[in-house]
């Protein structure tokens, strides 16, 4: 089992910041692939960026290439995203995800995912 808590969102002006953090407990942080999905108004959920067991390696849409950075600290149980350049189409719930079946395969899609978080509010004003 594992549980996920988001925290770090809120309203911004479009070209502003905001990090998200995810808080992990339950099963050893360091032995699954994570990852940061979002949900518009309206839209699918979609995924934004995925990271292996040890950060070794970083996967992310195209959508947030150069503005977004997945990254974890395992002795702190956490994983975050730093969100640089928001625009207000990146307002939505975003989401963290674990997928404990795996430390080394990252994926966009979001059935390998097995636990979610609740989400965080992110709105991005123009």
């Amino acid at each position: 089992q594992v549980q996920l808590v988001e925290s770090g969102g809120g309203l911004v002006q479009a070209g502003g910041s905001l990090r998200l953090s995810c808080a992990a407990s339950g099963r050893t942080f360091s032995s699954y692939v994570m990852g940061w999905f979002r949900q518009a108004p309206g839209k699918e959920r979609e995924f934004v960026a995925a990271i292996t067991w040890n950060g070794g390696s970083t996967l992310n849409a195209d959508s947030v290439k150069g503005r977004f950075t997945i990254s974890r600290d395992n002795a702190k149980n956490t994983l975050y995203l730093q969100m640089n350049s928001l625009k207000p189409e990146d307002t939505a719930v975003y989401y963290c995800a674990a997928n404990t079946r795996t430390t080394i395969v990252i994926t966009r899609s979001k059935l390998q995912y097995d636990y979610w978080g609740q989400g965080t509010q992110v709105t991005v004003s123009s």
